[in-house]
C-alpha cells in the first residue's frame, strides 16, 4: 500500500510537471463541504492512505504533508508511515502552517494548485490574502486526480426517499414559508444551499448517499416563489417525483448547476460563504447581486420541534435497552478471553438492529481496549484487533440512525483491574462532564463560554484535550451538525431551546489508556431571573455510567446526587423494557454510589 501511496504521489507531480502549478492542496472534503464523504470524492484519503475524516495534504515538488487534528494524532501517524508524507500536528505551537509550508517550498510567482470546488469561498479568499503576503498565487483546477485515479468510484446514484411528516413535524411547504420569511429580513431575493443535512431538512427528503449519513446528493435554490432541486435524475423515483411536484418544487439536472446559475437573473442571491464552494460561487450571474451571510435554514433545522423531540426521547429509550443488553453481555463474555474489539462493535450492532425503526449506525462504532482508546477516532481493522481481558479500559463510541432520530453515545467501561492513574483520569473526565451536565446559563449564552466546565477538573491536574466538548447532532441525518457548537475556539451561534448537543469530554494518554464519557443533551427553559431567561441541559441519553472506575473522594456532594439522580432515571426507563435477568443487572449498574 506504501508503494502504491507514492506511486500515486509521483503520478501527480508527473501531471503537473509543465505547469505553472508547484504544489497542490487536496482536503477532506466533497462540493458540499461535507465532513463525511462519498467514496466519489474520498481524494484526500486516495492519494495518501490516512483513512481518518479530517485532513488536508500538501504535495509540493519535493515534500508532502498531512495537518490534521488531534482526534487522529495517532492514526495518522500509524498510517502514514513509509509513504513519504510527513505528519503536522493542527493546534500544537510548533506546527507550521500551510501557508508557511508552501512558503518554504515555493518561489515568489510560483502557483497553488486547488480544486475551486472543493474550498469554501472563505477558504479561498483567505488562502488568496496569506499566499499573496509571500508572491504566490492561487490557481483554480478541476479536480487534479481525474487523470490519475483509476478505478475511481462513480458519484452516488442511489434514489431518495420521502422522510414522513410523522417523524419530520414540519412539512416541506411549512419550512419553505420559514426560509422565505428569514429572506425578507435579510433582504434577500434568493437562497442557494449546498448543505447536504440543510437540504434534506428542508424537503424532508432522505437518501443513503454518504456512509452512516442518510443525505441526498444535490443542491438546492430558494426563491421568492419557486423552489429549484438540483439532483441527478436517476435518484428520483416516481413517488419521489410525484411528492416534489406537490411541493412546488422544480427539477433541474445536479450536473447543471453552474450553467443555471450563470443564467439567474433574480435581483439578490444569499449564500452562506462558508459553506458554498468557490466553484459554485464563481459561477453566479454578474448581474446577481450577492449577499454574503449564514444560511438560516442552518439555525430552523437546529431547533428541534415537539414531534421531532418527543420521536427523539423514543429513540433514546430503544438505544438504551438495546445497550444495556450488550452491556449486560460484555461484563458476562469478557471473562471467557474469546472477545475482541471487533467482535463487540458485531454484538452491539447485533443489538441496535432488533429495535424498532432502527436504520443503521450514524457512524462507524469506535471500540478501543487499552491504549487504542487513547486513538480519539481508532478503527479497529483485522491487523489490530485487540482481545479484552479482564483489566483496563474498553472506550466505546457509537451511535445510531433510528427514524425518529439520531444518537451518538460514549462509555469508557472498566473490564476488571485499574490502576489508580486510570481511576484518577476517569474520575476527573467524569467531574467534567457533571459540570457541563449540571450548567445553567442565561439565553445567549455561547457553547465557548461553557467549554471551560468541562475541562477544568483536567485542567487542575495539568491535562487537556483538544477536541470539542459538544457538537450538534442532527434528526436521522448527520451525527455532526451545527451551527452550535461547545468547544475553545470561539462560535459566535448562541444556545437556544430545542438544541441537540454532545458533552464529551475526555483524556488520552499515548500507549497506557484513554477515557471518555458522552450523553446527548437538549437545551431547555430553566427559569426567568435577573436580565432575562435562563437555560439549562436535560441529559437525554439513556445509559449506566461505569462505576467501576470513579473514586468517589474526588466528586462533590452534589455530583455524587447528579449521578445518582441520573441513574435512577435511567432505571425507571428502561427497567420495564427489560426481562428480569437484565433489570437485575440494571439495577446493579445504576446503584448509588
Amino acid at each position: 500500500m506504501k508503494k502504491d501511496i507514492s506511486k500515486r504521489i509521483e503520478a501527480l507531480r508527473t501531471a503537473f510537471a509543465y505547469s505553472c502549478v508547484k504544489a497542490l492542496i487536496i482536503p477532506s472534503t466533497d462540493p458540499h463541504l461535507s465532513e463525511y464523504v462519498a467514496p466519489h470524492w474520498k481524494s484526500r484519503e486516495w492519494i495518501s492512505g490516512f483513512t481518518g475524516s479530517a485532513g488536508t495534504v500538501v504535495i509540493s515538488e519535493s515534500q508532502a504533508g498531512l495537518w490534521t487534528d488531534s482526534r487522529y494524532f495517532l492514526q495518522a501517524t500509524e498510517e502514514l508511515q513509509g509513504s513519504g508524507i510527513a505528519l503536522y500536528k493542527e493546534m500544537l505551537p510548533e506546527t507550521p502552517s500551510i501557508v508557511d509550508f508552501l512558503a518554504q517550498q515555493l518561489k515568489p510567482g510560483e502557483a497553488v494548485g486547488i480544486d475551486g470546488k472543493m474550498f469554501s469561498v472563505i477558504q479561498v479568499e483567505q488562502l488568496k490574502k496569506e499566499l499573496s503576503q509571500h508572491q504566490l498565487q492561487i490557481e483554480i483546477l478541476e479536480d487534479p486526480l481525474k487523470e490519475i485515479w483509476r478505478g475511481r468510484p462513480s458519484i452516488p446514484d442511489s434514489p431518495a426517499f420521502i422522510y414522513k411528516l410523522q417523524y419530520a413535524g414540519k412539512s416541506c411547504k411549512e419550512k419553505l414559508a420559514e426560509i422565505r420569511a428569514e429572506l425578507k429580513k435579510k433582504n434577500a431575493k434568493a437562497l442557494f444551499l449546498s448543505g447536504l443535512d440543510e437540504i434534506a431538512w428542508t424537503l424532508n427528503l432522505r437518501g443513503s448517499d454518504v456512509h452512516c449519513n442518510p443525505v441526498v446528493i444535490s443542491y438546492l435554490l430558494i426563491t421568492e416563489k419557486e423552489a429549484v432541486y438540483f439532483i441527478a435524475p436517476e435518484k428520483i423515483n416516481p413517488e419521489v417525483s410525484a411528492y416534489l411536484g406537490e411541493q412546488q418544487i422544480d427539477l433541474q439536472n445536479y450536473e447543471q448547476v453552474e450553467e443555471f446559475l450563470r443564467g439567474f437573473t433574480e435581483e439578490s442571491i444569499l449564500i452562506d460563504p462558508r459553506k458554498t464552494n468557490y466553484g459554485i460561487y464563481s459561477a453566479i450571474n454578474p448581474s446577481c447581486e450577492i449577499i454574503r451571510d449564514e444560511s438560516p435554514v442552518a439555525l430552523l433545522k437546529a431547533i428541534r420541534n415537539e414531534t421531532e423531540i418527543n420521536g427523539l426521547y423514543t429513540a433514546m429509550l430503544r438505544d438504551g435497552v438495546a445497550l444495556v443488553k450488550f452491556l449486560k453481555w460484555l461484563e458476562e463474555a469478557v471473562p471467557s478471553g474469546e472477545e475482541s474489539e471487533l467482535s463487540v462493535d458485531r454484538k452491539l450492532h447485533e443489538h441496535r438492529a432488533t429495535q424498532p425503526l432502527y436504520i443503521g449506525e450514524s457512524f462507524d462504532t469506535i471500540a478501543g481496549y487499552g491504549p487504542h482508546a487513547a486513538i480519539v477516532h481508532y478503527s479497529a481493522t483485522p491487523e489490530s484487533n485487540a482481545t479484552l481481558h479482564s483489566k483496563g479500559f474498553l472506550l466505546l463510541d457509537s451511535g445510531a440512525q433510528y427514524l425518529n432520530g439520531t444518537t451518538d453515545i460514549t462509555r469508557t467501561i472498566a473490564l476488571g483491574e485499574l490502576t489508580e492513574e486510570e481511576k484518577t483520569d476517569y474520575t476527573l473526565v467524569l467531574k467534567g462532564h457533571i459540570a457541563l451536565a449540571m450548567a445553567k446559563f442565561p439565553l445567549g449564552t455561547r457553547g465557548a463560554q461553557l467549554d471551560v466546565l468541562a475541562r477544568m477538573p483536567l485542567w487542575e491536574h495539568g491535562m487537556n484535550f483538544l477536541h470539542g466538548t459538544g457538537h450538534g447532532v442532527g434528526h436521522f441525518l448527520s451525527v455532526h451538525e451545527g451551527p452550535q457548537s461547545i468547544r475553545m475556539n470561539e462560535n459566535p451561534v448562541a444556545l437556544y431551546p430545542g438544541m441537540v448537543t454532545s458533552n464529551e469530554p475526555g483524556v488520552y494518554k499515548p500507549g497506557l489508556h484513554g477515557v471518555r464519557i458522552e450523553n446527548l443533551t437538549l437545551v431547555c427553559k430553566d427559569q426567568e431571573g435577573m436580565f432575562g431567561e435562563y437555560l439549562k441541559f436535560e441529559t437525554l441519553t439513556l445509559c449506566p455510567i461505569c462505576t467501576k472506575g470513579i473514586i468517589k473522594d474526588l466528586l462533590s456532594t452534589q455530583e455524587v446526587d447528579w449521578l445518582n439522580n441520573y441513574h435512577q432515571n435511567v432505571y425507571t426507563q428502561l427497567s420495564p423494557h427489560l426481562d428480569k435477568e437484565e433489570r437485575a443487572w440494571l439495577r446493579k449498574a445504576t446503584l448509588a454510589i
